[in-house]
């Protein structure tokens, strides 16, 4: 039995067992995969491991895709000396611990919604030079049969510090509905070909 000092009581739920009780969480990790084949680790190229080990990862690959869908991540074509991370929503900030990626070219592909655009702020926050993939206007015109909507209640509605004039453009225009009320284009519904040949030319 824990003494009743040693119970955090201002932590509550399921989800912070560990922290309540004093107990060693588990550790945040990273999955990614390896989309050139002479970069491949020990032989393997779909992986997940702790921040702290990828945050320690010596790879000579110059590029890293980070792409928030599972699937997208699963179906990623192969691109010369590149990987690509599943990105885990707002858990984006745990790539901020990883000084390498800062010396690599990094692009993100998110949600075209207002969610989408703040993980990308808050992942250029710390990763300055990050670039967004498949998050413009073209993209979302091209894909007007599977619009969808956010959640009423969950949209994010304030300002973004650091987007680019052309990505603060397009979500100040979702944010304000001026395509369609709370509009939303979800990563899974871009046209495969479509999110490839643009794959290609980043």
């Amino acid at each position: 039995m824990l003494p009743a000092e040693a119970i955090d009581t201002g932590v509550v739920g399921a989800r912070h067992f560990e922290t309540r009780y004093g107990l060693l969480g588990k550790p945040a990790q990273i999955r990614f995969r390896i989309l050139d084949g002479r970069h491949t680790i020990g032989g393997c190229s779909d992986l997940t491991v702790p921040v702290s080990q990828f945050a320690a990862l010596r790879t000579g690959v110059e590029r890293v895709f980070i792409t928030e869908n599972e699937v997208n991540a699963l179906a990623f074509p192969d691109v010369e000396s590149s990987m690509v991370v599943f990105g885990g929503g707002y858990g984006i900030e745990r790539l901020a611990q990883v000084d390498w990626l800062r010396c690599r070219r990094v692009m993100y592909w998110g949600d075209i919604d207002t969610h989408g655009f703040a993980i990308l702020d808050r992942l250029r926050a710390s990763i300055p030079s990050v670039e967004s993939l498949l998050m413009d206007e073209g993209t979302l015109q091209a894909h007007r049969r599977v619009w969808g909507q956010e959640d009423g209640d969950k949209r994010y509605l304030a300002d973004l510090m650091w987007l680019t004039e052309q990505e603060r453009r397009l979500f100040t225009q979702l944010r304000d509905n001026v395509f369609e009320e709370r509009l939303r284009l979800e990563q899974e519904r871009i046209g495969y070909t479509w999110a490839v040949d643009a794959i290609r030319r980043s």
